[in-house]
């Protein structure tokens, strides 16, 4: 089949999309940065990777008529934007005009599950969203999934984190509603499983796993997992905002994603019918099992995708790929420099292994430092982490960097900073080749934002001129 699929780089696109070139299909996937979308090796051919926004329409004329299925993995859970609703609407209705100048025969939409009259702004945004796909010219097929579980989800981040850094919670009151969650895994099978199925067409399905559990009893089965300690003792104090900056204290989470989630569990999200089940007989993993499945994934640097994948995740929102490049007007830089004589691509693989649990070579402290304090004004920190630690693609996280451009064969890297500073900001690591071995060349580039911004480049000058050579030394001694 020609299947369309928005949200091609985010969490389940990217992993979704894997499993339909498996199946053979022909992918069109839509996403606003081209380079940002992940394709397994040996499926080129099969996939069209198309530039474009959900929010103008001109950028969806590029969707081809002859499409057979679309799926609308879209959202702005992790958006700050305080009308995240209206800019919701107007995406699926831009979607909904693009797909009816189509020959798709069936729309497919993951949504939240929605068990409560009393919705919250974002459960709420999400049903009004399946609303407007139904009024497409094509049936709708909607999946209502609660917590997913996997390595990299946002759900399974939060437990991860608090789990592990807490012997003792002091939990708001929602730690005893109830839940279904559902492995990642399950939610890919029925994804790829509801495509061309005629049973599906036009209906809408809960989909959860075997397990019901409290939020409290999903921290303990972690805890369990990973053979810890914790006590938990609930109480009725916390206040959804006293519960945010709670979660985005201990956990790797941003605000407004925090506040989204807490005011989603306040209520129970259990499956309300079981349809699905007459339609596709499987049995779904336990919480166990899907627990132990992640922490075997990221034991073995196997992450495929994370919640931070997705740029809506960071305060870099909209950003095209035309504008994340490095700028050459208006910017205020500096270069670093080191010579060496081993092989290019020993060097640049170690470059792509910085930060996270292998720091930045130099200055450690520093680094650290600086995430402490982002994180303090309400910025990102150091705590995104990375999804890999051996390789780096477009849009994956490093700490509190963003990965625009990553080329193996000119061995080139280029970053830009998601925290919180007065301008924006790029790193840029390149080798070049020299008469004699090669060179390899650290570049800083930032681009201010009035006084304040030179004034803030000027005040951590002496820091970087000391940093940046150090980093670059200490990165090529550990080679040699």
């Amino acid at each position: 089949m020609r299947v369309l699929l928005t949200g091609a780089n985010g969490y389940i696109g990217t992993r979704l999309l894997a499993f339909l070139l498996e199946e053979g299909h022909e992918v069109f996937a839509l996403a606003r940065r081209k380079n940002s979308v992940r394709i397994s090796e040996g499926f080129e051919k099969q996939v069209t990777v198309i530039e474009g926004d959900l929010l103008s329409k001109d950028s969806l004329k590029k969707i081809p008529e002859e499409i057979d299925a679309a799926y609308y993995l879209v959202h702005s859970m992790t958006r700050k934007d305080a009308d995240f609703e209206s800019l919701d609407h107007v995406a699926a209705a831009n979607f909904v005009e693009a797909i009816n100048s189509t020959h798709c025969k069936q729309l497919i939409y993951l949504t939240g599950l929605i068990s409560s009259q009393h919705l919250s702004k974002h459960l709420r945004s999400r049903f009004e969203v399946e609303t407007i796909l139904k009024s497409a010219h094509c049936p709708l097929t909607s999946l209502r999934a609660g917590i997913i579980i996997g390595s990299g989800s946002a759900s399974f981040e939060i437990i991860r984190d608090l789990v592990e850094k807490l012997p003792i919670m002091v939990a708001p009151k929602w730690i005893m509603s109830r839940c279904q969650p559902i492995a990642v895994r399950d939610v890919i099978d029925y994804l790829v499983k509801v495509l061309g199925n005629n049973e599906c067409l036009g209906e809408t399905f809960d989909i959860g796993g075997p397990d019901v559990l409290t939020y409290k009893e999903m921290l303990l089965g972690y805890a369990k997992a990973r053979k810890l300690f914790r006590l938990i003792i609930p109480i009725p104090v916390l206040t959804p905002r006293l519960s945010s900056y709670w979660l985005i204290l201990i956990t790797s989470t941003n605000y407004f994603l925090a506040r989204n989630l807490i005011e989603s569990v306040k209520n129970d999200a259990v499956c309300q019918n079981d349809k699905i089940h007459q339609i596709i007989p499987k049995k779904c993993l336990t919480y166990e099992k899907a627990i132990e499945r992640s922490l075997d994934k990221i034991a073995a640097d196997q992450v495929l995708s994370t919640w931070k994948d997705s740029w809506t995740s960071s305060d870099l929102g909209r950003l095209s790929s035309k504008d994340v490049e490095v700028p050459k007007h208006g910017c205020l830089s500096m270069s670093a420099t080191a010579s060496f004589n081993e092989h290019p691509e020993k060097v640049f693989s170690r470059i792509e292994q910085m930060g996270d649990k292998r720091g930045w070579c130099y200055m450690n402290w520093a680094w650290r430092y600086r995430g402490l304090f982002d994180r303090a004004i309400g910025g990102v920190g150091m705590r995104k982490g990375r999804r890999s630690q051996k390789k780096l693609y477009p849009g994956d996280t490093v700490d509190f960097w963003r990965v625009l451009h990553v080329d193996r064969t000119n061995y080139r890297l280029v970053l830009l900073a998601e925290m919180k500073i007065p301008g924006e900001a790029w790193l840029e690591f390149k080798i070049e080749k020299r008469s004699q071995g090669f060179e390899l060349i650290q570049t800083a580039i930032f681009r201010p934002r009035g006084v304040f911004g030179r004034l803030y480049w000027y005040a951590f000058y002496p820091v970087h001129l000391i940093m940046f050579p150090g980093m670059l030394r200490k990165l090529i001694e550990d080679l040699t």
